[in-house]
């Protein structure tokens, strides 16, 4: 008897938080040779949470903006975690939020908050020795559709075509390309609606053409945080009339986030699928839009919105709706099973999107548990999250300041 009381204290023990610290890195941004024309480096934000036993690694997306600001605001949370166990993440997440009222009820704040919660919940699977989605109610699907997400659409169309075949021979059956262009001669955005429609319209034309009448074809505008021109009503009105006839699976972020009322009326305005969301964070930001129905799918990210908790809120947000929701996952590795753990435990999940050909910073800490079959995602397995960040992953990636983007 003694002994099992001093193994349940032993473990106890492990389970408190000792220690709560940040890890800056920068790697390839892919392996993906259409991708690197746009970007070759990306950085990356990870919280690990360390106890005398296993340690949990979670991502904040913040990381691939502004990395540098991530380090400060997890040693403001950390005197919060310190000492305490995995038993009640949602109660640990309440007294973050709480803390930080005044400055991430959205935004910043939040996505760094999104980024410890998931490594609690990477701690709680390693100890149970349990995948995350069991412990969020258990997986939904057995395997869910996917997509290869492309960035910009190379051009010319023989260089676009080419980008097609790659992502089709990785396994992939869907796939989504930007807006406008990138060639030897730059980037080009259309700026006018009839410009914007012809230019759009045609491409969409040429993608059902080449890729075929069964392939999952998504676009995006990327007007949330678009570099150039930014679409108003008037172009995403006949952008969306031009794509119309090509089936798309939707068409991603034809307006800013700061017009929920013109993606309302974009809603209602056309037949073809509008999605969006990453740039949003928390619940109550998603509400203004959800509850407008500004969008016909969701695009949480697990890794940005605040909070796996928060992903969650999200998705039973568009269910009531009857809408459904596609991930978004453009960080490095841990971002991206977080967002496949919190897109299983959800049961109106769409479509996973997943970056094709992808680098160091996720095949490395990934390690093998992220398994597609037949453009499908299988539901993980693996403990935790399913990532590792080893004093190793460390050492090859070495963080170089600046590497954010824009």
């Amino acid at each position: 008897m003694l002994d099992v009381l001093d193994q349940a204290l032993r473990v106890r023990s492990e389970m408190k938080i000792a220690d709560v610290r940040t890890t800056l890195l920068t790697g390839p941004s892919s392996n993906d040779p259409f991708l690197r024309e746009a970007r070759r480096l990306r950085s990356a934000a990870f919280v690990e949470i360390v106890t005398a036993g296993p340690t949990g690694v979670g991502e904040t997306y913040a990381g691939y903006f502004c990395p540098e600001a991530v380090p400060s605001l997890v040693e403001f949370f950390k005197p919060i975690l310190i000492g305490q166990t995995v038993d009640d993440i949602p109660e640990l997440w309440r007294r973050m939020y709480h803390c930080g009222n005044f400055w991430c009820r959205v935004g910043l704040g939040a996505s760094v908050l999104n980024g410890i919660e998931a490594a609690l919940w990477d701690l709680k699977g390693k100890l149970m020795d349990m995948p995350v989605h069991a412990l969020l109610g258990g997986a939904k699907h057995d395997r869910l559709p996917c997509y290869a997400t492309g960035g910009p659409s190379n051009y010319p169309k023989d260089r676009l075509a080419s980008k097609i075949d790659h992502y089709f021979s990785l396994g992939f059956r869907g796939v989504k390309v930007g807006a406008g262009s990138l060639s030897a001669d730059g980037w080009y955005m259309p700026d006018e609606a009839a410009e914007a429609a012809d230019f759009e319209g045609e491409k969409a034309a040429f993608l059902r053409s080449h890729a075929g009448a069964d392939a999952w074809i998504m676009m995006d505008g990327h007007m949330g945080n678009n570099h150039g021109a930014t679409w108003d009503l008037e172009i995403a009105k006949a952008v969306m009339t031009a794509v119309e006839p090509y089936d798309l699976f939707f068409y991603e972020e034809p307006l800013h986030y700061n017009d929920p009322l013109g993606y309302a009326e974009l809603c209602r305005a056309t037949t073809v699928p509008i999605a969006g969301g990453e740039c949003l964070t928390t619940a109550s930001e998603w509400r203004n839009f959800v509850e407008r129905d500004c969008f016909d799918v969701g695009q949480p990210d697990a890794s940005f919105v605040g909070g796996i908790g928060e992903f969650l809120k999200v998705v039973e947000m568009f269910a009531l709706r009857s809408r459904k929701i596609a991930t978004h996952a453009w960080g490095a590795g841990a971002s991206l099973m977080q967002n496949v753990h919190a897109g299983f435990a959800a049961l109106n999940t769409a479509i996973l999107e997943i970056p094709p050909d992808y680098g160091g910073l996720h095949s490395d800490m990934i390690d093998g548990g992220l398994i597609m079959k037949d453009g499908l995602v299988l539901s993980p397995d693996r403990p935790g999250l399913g990532v590792v960040l080893t004093d190793e992953i460390k050492r090859r990636y070495p963080f170089q300041p600046g590497s954010g983007e824009f």
